[in-house]
């Protein structure tokens, strides 16, 4: 989720045109403030739940499939619906979609924060998922719709910078309220912050559109959305079910049919969702190649992480009693005294 340096889309960002909205220069800093700490929300979440899991498998009882899922379900629907909340937000206002992204995430963080079972968890972590699909794309798109030229790059490269930083203090934070506070405070931690970054957008960002946005791209929405969610699906079933499994494998071809579908349409779209012109940029297609291949390896590092310590924890013995003897009985007796003396 985080990101390494600057983020794919940055070149066709600066060497845009005119900004939508520009704000007022007083605005700026605390726009960039909303958008930081809106999609700081969403990247520290992403980690902080690695380092409070095994105390939420303890407290709930949770399974190892539980766990899995419990960490997953926000992937799967972040990862699903991330090309739609981009594209709603160039058609109904990327303020307005924005904010609804950050009300939602706060929400679901109360139900996580408040899940007495693991099915209620991953079913507010899926809801997560959701409000983070909303909100990711619009901090970027309302940065790229509020400055111009060359104060675009600037706040483009200091939302990155923070960007990361937020990253390396996830766990950091994460480890502190699970061990000092609960495993709940690492959810409802959001809550003030998502109170902070509303009244800050309702304050100082300006409501904005793409004006070449005519209508939403359904077609290519619904493909995107059955390719990235069957993808990511049978690859978190394949896990406890094998990848020989009907469901894996049914699930994994959806998936890849669906994307393969969604690159024919969006070829033919006059107004795509993912224009792939953006592709011709060696930058684009490197950067998210990159991107891919960083993250594949974090990920691939995170469970094996997480199986290892579930594999190897071990589990406090009560103390065993020590066996009577004569011996110990009599120098009790002599330490104590006899009766009334």
């Amino acid at each position: 989720m985080a990101n390494i340096g600057n983020p794919p889309c940055d070149e066709g960002v600066i060497l845009s045109g005119k900004g939508a909205a520009p704000c007022a220069p007083s605005s700026g800093p605390w726009i960039l403030a909303a958008t930081i700490i809106g999609s700081a929300m969403a990247f520290i979440d992403s980690t902080v739940v690695n380092v409070a899991l095994p105390q939420i498998q303890t407290r709930l009882d949770a399974t190892a499939v539980d766990a899995q899922w419990i960490v997953e379900a926000y992937a799967l629907f972040l990862a699903a619906l991330i090309l739609v909340g981009g594209s709603l937000g160039d058609h109904y206002g990327r303020r307005r979609i924005y904010s609804l992204g950050i009300a939602v995430f706060a929400v679901a963080s109360v139900a996580c924060g408040l899940a007495q079972d693991p099915t209620q968890l991953i079913i507010a972590r899926a809801a997560q998922g959701i409000g983070g699909a909303l909100l990711v794309p619009g901090s970027l798109a309302i940065i790229s719709a509020s400055f111009e030229g060359e104060a675009r790059g600037k706040a483009i490269g200091t939302w990155s910078g923070f960007s990361g930083i937020t990253a390396a203090i996830g766990p950091v934070l994460g480890g502190y309220l699970v061990e000092n506070v609960s495993w709940r405070a690492a959810f409802l931690i959001n809550v003030p912050l998502a109170a902070l970054v509303l009244y800050l957008v309702a304050r100082h960002v300006p409501e904005s559109r793409d004006p070449d946005a005519r209508k939403l791209d359904v077609p290519g929405a619904v493909l995107a959305t059955v390719g990235l969610g069957g993808i990511v699906y049978g690859l978190i079933e394949s896990t406890s079910r094998g990848f020989g499994d009907g469901l894996v494998l049914g699930a994994l071809a959806l998936g890849v049919a669906s994307l393969v579908a969604f690159v024919f349409v969006e070829r033919r779209s006059h107004e795509p969702m993912m224009p792939l012109s953006l592709f011709k940029s060696r930058n684009f297609s490197g950067a998210n190649l990159l991107t891919l291949l960083l993250y594949a390896g974090l990920g691939a590092r995170c469970t094996f992480c997480r199986s290892t310590s579930s594999r190897y924890t071990v589990t406090p013995r009560p103390p065993r009693a020590r066996p009577f003897s004569r011996s110990s009985s009599s120098r009790s007796s002599s330490a104590v005294g006899p009766a009334g003396s």
